[in-house]
């Protein structure tokens, strides 16, 4: 692999490969924030569910004592 390496010409080894490996660090990062953002919304979703449940079943007990 260091053969490799050294074979290349420098001006890919200086410019093309940090580019190459910014963006694939771009798309990483980007996978991983749009995963946790999307638990996060899932997360979020489920509590307004279960609280907008708890407010039906509160106004139910409610309607059926009065």
């Amino acid at each position: 692999m260091a053969e490799f390496w050294k074979s290349l010409p420098s001006w890919v080894r200086n410019i093309v490969v940090p580019v190459i490996v910014l963006i694939l660090a771009w798309n990483i990062v980007g996978f991983v924030f749009g995963v946790v953002g999307a638990l996060l919304s899932l997360a979020f979703k489920l509590l307004v569910v279960v609280g907008i449940a708890a407010a039906v079943v509160i106004l139910v007990k409610k309607a059926a004592r009065g």
